[in-house]
């Protein structure tokens, strides 16, 4: 499998800089939300996507939760701030539904928030696509079996334990649940100009490789190739880097 990702992972994030350099030529805005549950996999895919990209062509937009100031506005008033310009991709890793399931499951909004939050957002989203931005959803899928060997891993090494917090320990009672808040989701704000898609991700590498296959059809793109590179030849002779003595070399450690 993990030659097979690799070989595929290659030829995507070709088509990925394709897509980049698409968006780029044609000033498309490209938007793309990744929900679903603690350990689905959005965080990697996200990383999977933009492993090969121009860095400034794309933003990755990782809320935390509201500030103090953030609870008094619109609702959608601090996502707003990070859509998409002419010619940009952006990534939200969870984005505005968190209203629709992980905050009523965690009692962080209540029932009329919930309610007023459903019905908006269709609308929303609306005004996004009639401004020319395309809006895909993708909801991760993960059995309970598989999320808790994740979670397991994750509390096991420390370069991952940073991502467990309080709010998954508690979320994890509560998978059933959010399970129906999912549905309910999907059922009130699936519409065709903002699509929802699943993904199963129990196996992640899979997961991955088809998110990206499907996200890169879901784009109308002009065929724009990327310029081919000939570099000149140097003049004279490959120079050492000589740097002033004012600055320190950092020493070899490897």
């Amino acid at each position: 499998m993990s030659k097979h990702y690799r070989k595929a992972m290659k030829e995507l994030q070709l088509e990925l800089i394709r897509l980049q350099h698409g968006l780029h030529c044609s000033g498309k805005r490209l938007l793309v939300i990744f929900e679903g549950r603690d350990a689905a996999g959005k965080g990697g895919t996200i990383k999977a996507i933009t492993q090969s990209l121009d860095t400034r062509g794309y933003r990755i937009a990782a809320l935390p939760k509201p500030s103090e100031q953030e609870t008094t506005q619109w609702y959608f008033q601090r996502y707003v701030a990070h859509l998409p310009c002419a010619g940009e991709l952006v990534l939200f890793d969870r984005s505005w539904y968190n209203r629709a399931v992980v905050e009523p499951a965690m009692d962080f909004c209540s029932k009329a928030q919930y309610e007023a939050f459903l019905d908006a957002v269709p609308a929303f989203e609306k005004l996004l696509t009639d401004d020319g931005i395309i809006v895909l959803k993708y909801w991760l899928a993960v059995d309970q079996v598989e999320q808790e060997k994740r979670f397991a891993e994750r509390a096991d090494d420390p370069l991952k334990r940073w991502k467990l917090s309080p709010v998954d320990m508690v979320a994890r009672q509560k998978y059933a649940e959010m399970g129906k808040l999912r549905d309910v989701m999907i059922e009130r704000t699936q519409r065709e100009h903002a699509p929802w898609f699943v993904v199963d991700f129990n196996d992640q590498k899979r997961g991955q490789v088809n998110l990206i296959h499907h996200l890169l059809q879901q784009v109308p793109l002009h065929d724009e190739p990327v310029p081919q590179v000939k570099l000149p030849k140097l003049k004279g002779k490959p120079k050492t880097e000589h740097v002033t003595e004012v600055a320190a070399w950092v020493p070899n450690t490897f």
